[in-house]
């Protein structure tokens, strides 16, 4: 799978993952996803990239060597007068050019990193910070295709990792936004039954007050009975037989006979009220 397939894959749109791969040198989907990233909203980062990038450079190139050609081809008489000047100032450049060696990659002083192409150095210095750069002799080795895969895999893992951060910190404010919402709507409910409470106080207050009821009216007093009393014993026999003869009084039921004690009781005491059946014997 190439590196730009592995980056459309991961999300990012055609034409920014072939900006980034074109930006970074092709230095591999790690650079490229780190420069996607931090260029993320830079204006016209989806628009299509420039057509023919190679081929102007190279017609610049051939421009300014048939300049300098021209240059060399063109001389006045007063260079020639100067004799060996020009080819005294070319000795001088070879004799520079055999010292040291030509610089083959671009060097980080900071961390010690090699670049290729300036865009690389560019996109290093923005990501790090770094801002000490120099030319060196050493050559980037690339990677083998073992490395490339290893580093391919590492570089989908981390881009992975972020997707699954940014989804758990979607998730994170969603819930903190639904909690929010909640305890604001229990807000709204408890301020609503308050002000229902107050409103049905109101009302009931405005309203009159009911009659108080009648008092009942006061029960007759039952008058007590009047005690009677008998004063007076009348004795009636008619069987003939003289009063002043002695005789016995009994009652049937309850059976009970009579002695001269109870003579002297009142009727009422004896049970004989108000009536009674007394029997007289001799």
């Amino acid at each position: 799978m190439s590196a730009l397939q592995t980056l459309v894959e991961m999300g990012f749109s055609e034409n920014s993952a072939k900006k980034a791969l074109a930006v970074t040198g092709g230095g591999g989907v790690e650079q490229a996803m780190e420069w996607l990233l931090a260029h993320a909203d830079d204006p016209g980062i989806n628009d299509p990239p420039a057509e023919d990038v190679t081929g102007a450079a190279a017609g610049h190139s051939l421009g300014s060597q048939e300049g300098s050609e021209k240059m060399e081809t063109s001389e006045t008489p007063e260079s020639k007068e100067s004799g060996d000047a020009p080819a005294e100032k070319s000795e001088e450049t070879g004799e520079a050019s055999a010292d040291g060696e030509a610089a083959k990659s671009i060097k980080c002083d900071d961390c010690g990193k090699l670049f290729k192409t300036s865009e690389e150095v560019e996109f290093h210095a923005v990501k790090s910070g770094h801002s000490n750069f120099s030319e060196s002799t050493e050559e980037k080795k690339p990677l083998s295709e073992e490395e490339r895969e290893q580093k391919m895999g590492q570089e989908i893992a981390e881009r992975k990792r972020i997707m699954q951060e940014q989804e758990m910190k979607r998730i994170a404010d969603e819930r903190r936004r639904e909690k929010l919402e909640d305890k604001i709507a229990r807000q709204k409910i408890k301020e609503q039954i308050e002000a229902d409470k107050r409103a049905r106080k109101e009302m009931f207050a405005n309203k009159e007050a009911p009659t108080q009821p009648q008092p009942p009216k006061p029960q007759p007093v039952a008058q007590p009975a009047q005690k009677k009393e008998y004063t007076t014993t009348s004795l009636n026999r008619k069987d003939g037989v003289p009063t002043d003869e002695p005789f016995n009084l009994s009652m049937s039921f309850p059976r009970k006979n009579f002695s001269d004690e109870d003579m002297d009781k009142p009727l009422d005491v004896l049970g004989l009220v108000p009536s009674a059946v007394l029997m007289v014997s001799k």
